[in-house]
């Protein structure tokens, strides 16, 4: 059962078959490692470009697809059950059962807000949805223990929350983009709607959210390949030792540009605790890199204005920072 959960986890989420044609298209037609420098920028734009389109037209589609059951004004009276403290609980919840990068959450953040549910829910939905899933539960145990696993989760639920009733607190409504509320130009209405009509109001969600991002994804991904492949982690290791008073605030600073899932991360975790690096320098530098990352920040950008993304971006670092210093003072109860 593991090894299928592992297999249906790796082609359809990760896409190791697309990581497998790319590379291949790496090496045979550019004539380039697709490990090295070069070879790496180019398979991480190409790979990350087309994972991201094809994730954000899927889910936006199956959103898009429910919500036509749910007509704006249904779901209004439905969402308006879920208020304060529990309901920011459920969307930080619902986001460790649906384990999507930072950038493949940002369709289904606007089909939440969209659909009227409240901002502070969302938000704690946008930043659990990259940073806990079930299967890097298993990962962290895998590569470290338990103990730290299971507090790595604690920590991130802990912090959707606070950062979404902090977001809920502030009113920041209007700081959201007004295409967010109103996806496209026609809505569907109260009553039944046919197969074709509800599968044709998905593709013009589809259509119209994509025309709307499609240059932020491209630049955020751009950023993010060349980034990527121009860090060395023998330089991260040696610069966030245990020694470093500061280093907890360098791994978050670090780990922001450094776009990737929490896959991605756990070698890199892995082999900075190897080096010397305390565990929860390493779990803050895991925490920005998965949900602070510059192409998602890029991409959410187009759909808030400055004063909540700062908002947003503020919380999550100043909690990202608490945590690993925490950590690090009370590693001897976890390693």
């Amino acid at each position: 059962m593991m090894e299928f959960f592992r297999f249906l986890n790796d082609q359809l989420l990760k896409m190791n078959w697309l990581d497998d044609l790319i590379s291949l298209l790496v090496e045979n037609v550019f004539g380039l490692s697709a490990k090295g420098r070069i070879g790496g920028s180019i398979h991480f734009f190409l790979y990350d470009t087309i994972k991201i389109f094809i994730l954000l037209s899927v889910l936006i589609f199956l959103s898009s697809l429910i919500q036509s059951f749910f007509p704006p004004e249904r779901t209004r009276r439905i969402l308006s059950r879920v208020k304060g403290l529990p309901g920011n609980i459920l969307g930080a919840l619902l986001g460790t059962v649906t384990p999507f990068c930072s950038c493949s959450s940002i369709p289904i953040f606007i089909g939440f807000t969209s659909a009227g549910l409240p901002i502070g829910v969302t938000f704690s939905f946008l930043i659990s949805s990259p940073l806990v899933d079930l299967a890097s539960i298993l990962l962290l145990a895998s590569v470290f223990n338990w103990r730290i696993a299971l507090a790595y989760v604690v920590v991130g639920l802990i912090l959707s929350v606070i950062g979404g009733s902090t977001i809920g607190a502030l009113k920041l409504e209007s700081q959201i983009e007004s295409f967010v509320f109103q996806p496209s130009g026609s809505q569907p209405e109260e009553g039944n709607l046919s197969c074709n009509e509800r599968l044709r109001f998905a593709f013009d969600q589809v259509v119209f959210i994509v025309k709307k991002v499609w240059l932020y994804i491209l630049i955020g991904v751009l950023i993010g390949s060349v980034i990527h492949n121009i860090i060395p982690e023998e330089w991260v290791a040696m610069i966030l030792g245990k020694e470093n008073a500061f280093s907890v605030l360098i791994a978050t600073v670090l780990g922001v540009p450094m776009y990737a899932d929490i896959f991605g991360t756990l070698p890199i975790a892995e082999a900075l605790v190897g080096k010397g690096v305390g565990i929860g320098t390493v779990l803050s530098f895991m925490m920005a890199v998965t949900a602070l990352s510059l192409p998602s920040l890029i991409m959410l950008k187009k759909v808030v204005r400055t004063r909540l993304l700062a908002v947003f971006f503020g919380i999550i670092v100043i909690g990202l920072i608490l945590i690993g210093y925490l950590f690090n003072a009370f590693s001897f109860l976890l390693i």
